[in-house]
């Protein structure tokens, strides 16, 4: 992924995302490096500039829990980049060893399956869709495969037309991304799609390198499904108890509103067999279900 060390890459680009100014320091003349120099961030942080620069070449492999604070501080994390940046000085002896695959529980599959009326899905470290329900496969039908959120994004040509706020969903994926490498940098499994994606798109190699951590939260998503049209919804992600490399990632639409109705034309679409399904234009499919009610 890189020639340098993991924190040191981390530290470089969260240190190159500064400005003087938003530390408090003066800035004087042309600089010839983006963002802060090194020995900026050493005396924010109270350290020597010969110490941070070890700790950005990883001649330095045990800084501790005060010096990390310091640097975090000094760098302006929040408190993801925070943990991110004391993850990444874990040795391998001290991180989890169950961070790889594993299939979904039964007792999972059951519970998605039961919620006829919301989408859901489970997601692995790399953002791939280890299992859905019906109704998330619907949900998500324009695309060529239902199989890696961050492949959806940046590779699929759905990806721009489904995500109505493209940008959010791609800085949204990379650092969803950049949280898993944290917990586990030897993952074979991020490499390959980092890889991938890295060759297939600029857009996904430039948000790479920018180092950006945040895990999935509460939040709204403004989608557009090629049938039913626009979709505002409401998801939460949780983390899998016995799997914590695992989060079930759920959607929710408000009651009685149009999204809610276009769930109900989607898990009705689901149900019938593949040859009765056809391109319906997504006017149409609303007249057909305001004559089925009445």
């Amino acid at each position: 992924m890189s020639n340098g060390t993991p924190l040191g890459d981390f530290l470089r680009a969260r240190r190159e995302a500064l400005k003087p100014h938003d530390v408090g320091l003066p800035e004087h003349g042309r600089r010839r490096v983006p963002g802060l120099r090194r020995e900026e961030v050493a005396l924010l942080a109270g350290v020597s500039s010969d110490y941070y620069v070890r700790l950005e070449q990883g001649r330095e492999n045990s800084p501790s829990p005060q010096v990390l604070e310091a640097v975090a501080q000094a760098l302006k994390l929040d408190a993801e980049a925070a943990d991110h940046l004391n993850r990444l000085c874990l040795t391998a002896s001290q991180r989890p060893h169950d961070w790889g695959e594993a299939d979904v529980s039964r007792q999972l599959l059951q519970l998605m399956d039961g919620w006829e009326h919301t989408p859901a899905f489970v997601i692995g470290p790399a953002l791939d869709i280890m299992a859905g329900n019906s109704l998330a496969t619907a949900l998500h039908s324009g695309f060529d495969q239902f199989d890696n959120l961050a492949r959806m994004v940046f590779v699929d040509p759905a990806g721009r037309e489904f995500y109505q706020e493209w940008e959010r969903a791609a800085h949204s994926c990379v650092a969803e991304l950049r949280a898993a490498y944290g917990h586990d940098p030897e993952s074979a499994r991020i490499a390959e799609v980092v890889a991938e994606l890295s060759a297939q798109s600029e857009e996904f190699a430039g948000i790479w390198q920018m180092h950006e951590v945040k895990g999935k939260s509460q939040e709204g998503k403004h989608l557009k499904h090629p049938l039913v049209g626009d979709l505002h919804i409401k998801f939460a992600a949780f983390t899998v108890n016995g799997a914590p490399h695992q989060q079930l990632v759920v959607y929710q639409a408000e009651p009685a509103s149009p999204t809610a109705d276009a769930f109900e034309t989607l898990r009705t679409m689901a149900a019938e067999p593949k040859h009765a399904q056809a391109a319906v234009p997504a006017a149409d499919l609303a007249a057909e279900e305001q004559e089925r009610g009445t």
